[in-house]
């Protein structure tokens, strides 16, 4: 089983020397991947289902990987998730194609539609179709990183007759890792995705999604270009080597930790110490990876 930690841009991790500490311990604890999330704006008041308060720090997961790229060397970084309807797919193409060349090819492109309407109301974006947008989106993105004439004709991208260099270091661009626990997350994923990330998820929640996207595997088509869809999630409290084995046993490939909490009903503790989150993330690669 592989292994992330989640929140590097953001909480105590909001600071550059604490993200940049962080990156190196879980490299040199065996992490596979760190991973940051991302909200634009957030809603002032905060109102449900916005997940942070408005003041909150969070650092832009692109620039703050471009930093951690020079001070780590093969742990990936992975968006954990980039908000895509809300980004000009050909400016974040550029973006992580640059990001790409820059940390050597180790980027993960996790890829979400977003649920914050405020958010998208302040963008000037359209909450109502930011399905179909992201799948476009995403296939244009892709196109400008692979096709020898690269263009795109569709409802929300239009383009021809240009070019975008450097392109990614991996063959077909980073790979898109769709989050999300609905039937259209699932299909998306099936169809578009190299692999899928469920966050906050126990283990019977797990089972519930895994079984939703066994579903869709059997009523849509999957490229056989995307290969094997990978199972990544992000658990419902601390983590320890049988609870690893746990979700392991449930086909889950990827564990992306949270930040260490202190009671089993709190999901993610913006108020962890920096001291507390380097500690969690030794006692991680001490106790649980190699042994799942």
């Amino acid at each position: 089983m592989k292994f992330g930690i989640f929140g590097v841009n953001m909480g105590p991790l909001a600071d550059p020397e604490a993200a940049v500490e962080a990156a190196q311990t879980a490299e040199a604890a065996g992490f596979e991947s760190i991973w940051a999330g991302e909200h634009v704006v957030l809603p002032d008041p905060q109102e449900p289902p916005s997940p942070l308060p408005p003041r909150e720090p969070m650092l832009d997961p692109n620039i703050v990987f471009a930093h951690l790229a020079a001070h780590t060397k093969k742990v990936q970084m992975g968006t954990g998730i980039i908000i895509l309807p809300q980004r000009n797919p050909l400016v974040l193409a550029k973006e992580m194609a640059s990001l790409d060349v820059i940390c050597g090819g180790r980027l993960l492109f996790g890829v979400g539609i977003g649920y914050l309407k405020p958010e998208f109301d302040a963008l000037g974006i359209p909450f109502e179709d930011k399905g179909p947008r992201t799948i476009e989106y995403l296939e244009a993105m892709r196109a400008i990183w692979n096709d020898e004439h690269p263009s795109y004709s569709g409802q929300f991208v239009n383009f021809s007759k240009v070019q975008a260099y450097p392109r990614p270091v991996r063959p077909g661009g980073p790979p898109a890792v769709f989050g999300g626990h609905t039937p259209a997350a699932f299909r998306r994923s099936v169809t578009h995705g190299q692999g899928w990330y469920g966050f906050g998820l126990d283990l019977d929640a797990t089972k519930g999604c895994l079984a939703g996207l066994a579903a869709a595997g059997a009523k849509y088509t999957r490229p056989a270009n995307l290969g094997k869809l990978e199972i990544s999630v992000t658990p419902f409290g601390n983590m320890n080597l049988d609870l690893a084995k746990r979700y392991a046993d449930l086909g889950v490939e990827r564990l992306i930790l949270l930040f260490p909490t202190k009671s089993p009903k709190v999901l993610f503790e913006l108020d962890a110490t920096r001291q507390e989150v380097l500690d969690y993330v030794k006692r991680i690669g001490d106790e649980v990876i190699g042994r799942v």
